[in-house]
């Protein structure tokens, strides 16, 4: 906890706004989608954050993925307090970012050679520039409302962040840095022409809502571009490592040229990777013409925490984590429809998310209409009220962890139940 005791959560917040942007370090923690004040964490274990003013809360933002053993799980911790001792930074390799990359191997078929970044946005951003140096192709196609991290050409239509602004994408963007990118509509299989070196998907679109790609997307992506010579590119930076042990690439049947990673491989440090065969891979400096670097990559730190969390990621893992993701599934839609209110929790394995809504959108416009209702914000602040956390805004997904147990589901439900009930006598006012 803070040393300053009186210190509250709005004190704090008209502090950050004096000297940070709108007070928050990513845009969507400024609650500008859902109104009020935000609150700021002090510490967290488990399930379960604490904000400033000492109240708790169950957890399933969970720091947006990487927490999927929940908050300062103890063998975590002791791997980053034994690599801290050892030191923080070098500049040089490391052991465990070579234990690293022989895991993330391992684990996905087809993944033979990786490359540590400190983000995700520095992950795809660097995957398109090697996708466009090995082709010799200029034209990058991705999908509305996916979100691949904010460098400027990847930025416009996107989901999360962007969608959470009412932003189409970005000042400062120019009409050079996006004159390449071509954005389709997801869940349809575009038409790919010479000039494309990459498509680039969320395989499960996390950040507009949770939308899963409708049967024979992937394939039809992975034949089109085959015919088209182009590369396919699978941002996993959230299905990574959460789906099951090979991730969306393993759950589909569907193996893209191109991975991209991030969240879980930290342990929640900063982290981001992206990977390939090895022919495509040797197009990356120091053994090709595309050059890519970063001084904090492979930080000793985060590959410590990473390999502690895909450490503890085996298969009675994976079968908890959708296990419990089901049981919130259930028992949430349960509350919603027993008070009356039109809500459908799409779920992909231990993935969930939700909307009010009729049907599960399948593509951005759809989400889009889901969140521009305002349902969600009087869900997110009743939930609050009642102790349990959820982000900030519709376009995100629910992340349940290996911490969340029957009593926090059991809790979770009981509030969603008393939060329903108050959406609908307020819908009749």
């Amino acid at each position: 906890m803070s040393s300053d005791e009186s210190l509250t959560n709005e004190a704090l917040f008209e502090r950050a706004q004096r000297v940070i942007p709108g007070g928050v370090n990513s845009p969507v923690r400024a609650f500008r989608s859902v109104g009020g004040t935000p609150y700021f964490v002090a510490e967290a274990s488990g399930p379960f954050t604490y904000d400033v003013e000492g109240r708790r809360y169950i957890d399933y933002v969970q720091s947006y993925g990487p927490g999927i053993c929940g908050h300062s799980h103890p063998a975590v911790i002791e791997a980053v307090r034994q690599a801290a001792g050892r030191g923080t930074s070098y500049g040089a390799p490391t052991r465990d970012e070579v234990l690293m990359a022989e895991e993330m191997c391992a684990r996905v078929g087809g993944l033979e050679m990786v490359r540590l970044t400190n983000s995700g946005t520095e992950a795809v951003m660097s995957a398109v520039r090697l996708a466009r140096g090995v082709t010799g192709r200029p034209t990058v196609v991705k999908f509305a409302g996916c979100y691949h991290g904010h460098s400027d050409s990847l930025l416009v239509a996107g989901g999360s962040g962007v969608a959470q602004q009412g932003l189409a994408g970005s000042e400062g963007v120019t009409a050079g840095a996006v004159a390449d990118t071509i954005v389709a509509p997801y869940n349809v299989v575009p038409e790919l022409d010479e000039s494309v070196a990459v498509v680039c998907v969320e395989p499960v679109a996390a950040n507009m809502g949770l939308v899963a790609p409708e049967p024979g997307f992937l394939q039809g992506l992975r034949d089109a571009c085959d015919a088209a010579g182009a590369l396919l590119l699978f941002d996993e930076v959230i299905t990574g490592f959460r789906l099951c042990r090979g991730g969306a690439a393993e759950w589909y049947g569907v193996r893209p040229d191109i991975w991209c990673f991030g969240k879980v491989i930290g342990g929640g440090l900063p982290v981001g990777a992206f990977g390939a065969s090895t022919e495509i891979m040797s197009g990356l400096a120091p053994l090709g013409g595309v050059y890519q670097a970063g001084t904090l990559s492979g930080n000793p730190l985060a590959t410590a925490a990473g390999l502690a969390v895909l450490g503890l990621l085996d298969d009675d893992a994976y079968v908890q984590l959708e296990s419990t993701a089901a049981a919130l599934q259930e028992g949430m839609a349960g509350a919603f429809a027993a008070a009356g209110v039109t809500a459908v929790l799409p779920r992909v394995g231990p993935l969930l998310g939700l909307f009010f809504a009729e049907d599960a959108p399948r593509d951005f416009d759809e989400a889009r209409k889901s969140a521009d209702n305002g349902r969600y914000r009087l869900f997110f602040h009743g939930m609050l009220r009642r102790g349990v956390a959820f982000a900030p805004g519709a376009y995100e997904a629910i992340f349940p962890s290996l911490a969340h147990t029957e009593a926090e589901i059991e809790a979770t439900v009981a509030a969603a139940a008393a939060t329903a009930r108050e959406m609908e006598r307020d819908s009749e006012r």
